[in-house]
């Protein structure tokens, strides 16, 4: 059971972490004569907490909000009274974390991504080179779709987005972004227009007064919907 009484909006610098290529090995010629290719497996599968899951949740925002818990790796999309989807996401790692009162200002379906200036020099200076410009697709970091999180009118440069490597979920692992597994962020992008509501809680509570309470799994609506 999860229990918030916090607050924020801070800042950030920056989108998502660069995608990490999976090595691949040729191996034992079939008949034919054309190789076998094996790719190594992700380094690890998502932990079941962080499959979506219909909760009971307990909170005074209305019908349509996104509540992100960074702290503990969920996102909520409020929908009645004692009612949500739970969502398992990514955040980012330390010294990229942040809170806030946004909103979805803009969204797109599999984003380019165009990385930070900063991004490429902290990258290049670990030896790791960031392309200037990537077009959308499977191999994109920002995954099936992207959530373009405004303040006050002005993009923040953060996004709620898909993401490549599905194993990151749980972890802190982007620069700042909240990122979802590609099904995941495909049902919640139709679900949340532009214009919804985003409270971020995490360091600095800058999001004001938030509270609200997770009553785990809501059993019925899981075995019979509505």
């Amino acid at each position: 059971m999860l229990k918030f009484a916090t607050a924020l909006a801070a800042a950030g610098l920056l989108v998502s972490s660069m995608s990490t290529s999976v090595s691949a090995q040729p191996i034992t010629p079939v008949h034919d004569g054309a190789p076998v290719v094996r790719v190594a497996s992700p380094p690890k599968s998502v932990k079941p907490q962080f499959k979506r899951q219909r909760v009971r949740l307990v909170t005074n925002e209305t019908p349509g909000t996104i509540i992100i818990d960074t702290n503990n790796k969920f996102l909520y999309l409020v929908e009645a009274k004692n009612r949500a989807t739970r969502y398992g996401i990514g955040v980012g790692r330390e010294g990229f974390g942040w809170s806030g009162v946004v909103k979805i200002g803009r969204k797109a379906e599999w984003p380019t991504w165009t990385p930070p200036a900063e991004m490429r020099v902290r990258e290049a200076a670990k030896g790791h080179i960031i392309p200037a410009f990537q077009e959308g697709g499977e191999d994109n970091p920002l995954g099936a779709r992207a959530m373009y999180l405004y303040k006050g009118g002005r993009d923040t440069i953060f996004r709620i987005h898909g993401t490549n490597q599905p194993w990151t979920i749980g972890l802190n692992m982007s620069s700042g972004c909240i990122r979802m597994m590609n099904k995941d962020v495909i049902e919640l992008y139709d679900r949340a227009p532009v214009g919804t509501k985003v409270i971020v809680i995490g360091p600095g509570n800058k999001q004001g007064e938030i509270s609200f309470e997770d009553r785990g799994i809501d059993v019925l609506r899981t075995l019979f919907g509505g």
